[in-house]
C-alpha cells in the first residue's frame, strides 16, 4: 500500500512508470506489455487509431481498472494493485479532466472549483467569501480572465468550449495535481477557442506539472508536446520526441498504421 501522505517533492525521476502492463478481456487483448514513463515537467502525447488502448492505458493509470499483469510505480514507488483506486490515483494527486463532463452549467465557478473540496470552519460551514476570493485570484492570476467579463459568480453556462477547458485545468492545478490527463480537450472547439486550450496546457508544464495529453487532431498535441506515444492495437509503437518527427512524417505514419490492418480493440 502506499504511503499515507503522497510524496509530492523529493528526488524521484518519474511521476508514473508502467512495466510490462497488459490487459485481456476474454481473448480480446486491450493492452500488450506496456512500458512507459512519464517524467515530471514533461507534456506527453498519446495519439493513435480508435481502439488502440489510449482509454484503457489512462484507466489503468488513473485506478478504473486494474491490469491483468505488469507493475506501476508513482514517484519511483511500487503499487500494490490490491489497494489501488480512482480515490488513491486522486488522493496521489492524479487529475483526470474529461471535457466539459465534470462542469455543473448552472453552478457559478467558485461552486464548480471547490466542488467535493470545499474550504469549511470548524462548524463546517463553507466559507464562501474565502472560495469566491481564491476563485478570482485563479481566474486572473493563473488562467488570465482578465478584462473579459468573468469572474467567481459567472456560471458555467456563460462561458466559451475553450473558458471551461481552462476552468476545469485550473481546478487540477489549484489543488496541485502533480499529472494532470486531459481527454481530447479541443475537441469539437472553434480555432480561436483551441488557442485558448493549448495556452492553458502550456501553463501546466510552466507551473512544474506532468501532462498526459490525448488528442486526435495530430497538428495540436504535435505542436506542444515533449514527446509522442504512439499506441496501435494495445502496443506502444512508436516513442518520438520533440523534433524528431515533421507533422507531415507523423501524420504518414499513422496512416500507414491504419492501412496495416486492425485487430479488435477496446479503448
Amino acid at each position: 500500500m502506499m504511503d499515507k501522505q503522497p510524496e509530492t517533492g523529493g528526488a524521484y525521476q518519474h511521476i508514473v512508470r508502467a512495466e510490462g502492463i497488459s490487459l485481456s478481456y476474454g481473448k480480446i487483448r486491450a493492452l500488450q506489455g506496456i512500458d512507459l514513463a512519464i517524467g515530471r515537467n514533461e507534456i506527453v502525447g498519446l495519439i493513435g487509431d480508435n481502439g488502440a488502448g489510449k482509454s484503457t492505458l489512462i484507466k489503468v493509470l488513473t485506478g478504473v481498472v486494474r491490469p491483468t499483469s505488469g507493475k506501476l510505480y508513482i514517484r519511483d514507488k511500487p503499487v500494490d494493485w490490491t489497494h489501488y483506486s480512482v480515490r488513491e490515483a486522486h488522493r496521489l494527486r492524479f487529475e483526470t479532466v474529461y471535457q466539459e463532463k465534470s462542469l455543473g452549467e448552472k453552478q457559478p465557478l467558485w461552486r464548480n472549483i471547490f466542488v467535493g473540496r470545499q474550504i469549511t470552519n470548524r462548524f463546517g460551514f463553507i466559507k464562501v467569501a474565502e472560495e469566491r476570493r481564491i476563485a478570482n485570484d485563479l481566474l486572473k492570476n493563473q488562467l488570465g480572465f482578465r478584462g473579459v467579463g468573468i469572474d467567481a459568480d459567472s456560471t458555467i453556462s456563460k462561458l466559451s468550449g475553450g473558458e471551461r477547458q481552462g476552468i476545469a485545468i485550473g481546478r487540477a492545478m489549484h489543488f496541485d495535481s502533480d499529472l494532470i490527463i486531459l481527454d481530447e480537450p479541443t475537441v469539437a472547439l472553434a480555432i480561436s477557442e483551441v488557442r485558448k486550450v493549448l495556452d492553458f496546457v502550456r501553463s501546466i508544464k510552466a507551473s512544474g506539472r506532468a501532462c498526459i495529453y490525448i488528442e486526435h487532431n495530430l497538428a495540436h498535441v504535435h505542436a506542444l508536446a515533449d514527446r509522442l506515444i504512439v499506441l496501435d492495437r494495445g502496443r506502444i509503437v512508436a516513442d518520438i520526441k520533440s523534433g524528431e518527427m515533421t507533422l507531415e512524417e507523423l501524420t504518414k505514419f499513422l496512416i500507414d498504421l491504419q492501412q496495416s490492418g486492425h485487430a479488435v480493440g477496446v479503448g
